[in-house]
């Protein structure tokens, strides 16, 4: 009986270890739309110019700084929403100038069961060369998302990520099994985005929500 017990202790450790870097919101409303774009914040789309809140197939990203006084000096960190049409799951992959052989992805999911679907969410690290996924403690907040049929939507913080480094930002699509993550496949590549600067004491200049994500595509920037 003892060994039992023990048994079942380890077992929890085991469920909740890796989990303390993700913190989901108490609020469980997701409400993704175009408003904002370009001002508020930077949007990305394939189809370009599609409409999140729309009924039409629709990988859509959208980011802004929501905070200028992180813990971490030199950071900023990141509201981010997802949205997109996936059976697995849909992905934001950013790709650091000073690690360009590995992506960091942050996932939102779809568990299917005989109940329905369940949303959960992932933080993972992709090795560029032979595409393998390891899970990465990445802090993120106020995760909340919903699964309608094969639409996810989710929304959640990036917390202390690093602003002096450049991102290539990706979107992309996977496949789910239970709950665990197959391989990523890029839809779109946004190329080198500079997600911030800052000044001297490394506060975030109030400008720099205009420079996130500012390669993408003329289109995008200028809709709203």
């Amino acid at each position: 009986m003892e060994g039992v017990f023990i048994l079942l202790v380890a077992a929890l450790v085991v469920c909740v270890q890796g989990t303390s870097h993700l913190s989901f919101s108490n609020n469980t409303e997701v409400n993704i739309t175009l408003d904002g774009c370009g001002v508020t914040k930077l949007c990305l789309s394939t189809p370009d110019s599609c409409d999140p809140a729309g009924q039409s197939a629709c990988l859509f990203a959208s980011s802004a700084v929501v905070t200028t006084s992180p813990p971490v000096a030199d950071s900023v960190e990141l509201a981010v929403e997802l949205r997109g049409d996936s059976g697995g799951y849909i992905a934001l992959g950013l790709i650091s100038s000073t690690s360009p052989g590995t992506t960091m992805l942050f996932v939102c999911a779809a568990n299917t069961t005989n109940n329905g679907a369940i949303f959960f969410f992932r933080t993972l690290q992709r090795n560029n060369t032979d595409e393998a996924l390891i899970p990465t403690e990445t802090r993120v907040k106020e995760i909340r998302g919903t699964v309608a049929g094969t639409v996810i939507k989710c929304e959640f913080n990036i917390e202390s990520l690093n602003a002096t480094n450049i991102f290539n930002v990706l979107l992309g699509t996977g496949a789910v099994n239970g709950t665990a993550v197959g391989p990523f496949n890029i839809d779109l590549n946004a190329g080198r985005v500079n997600l911030t600067v800052t000044n001297s004491g490394g506060a975030v200049r109030p400008h720099a929500v205009l420079l996130l994500l500012s390669v993408l595509t003329l289109s995008v920037m200028l809709r709203a």
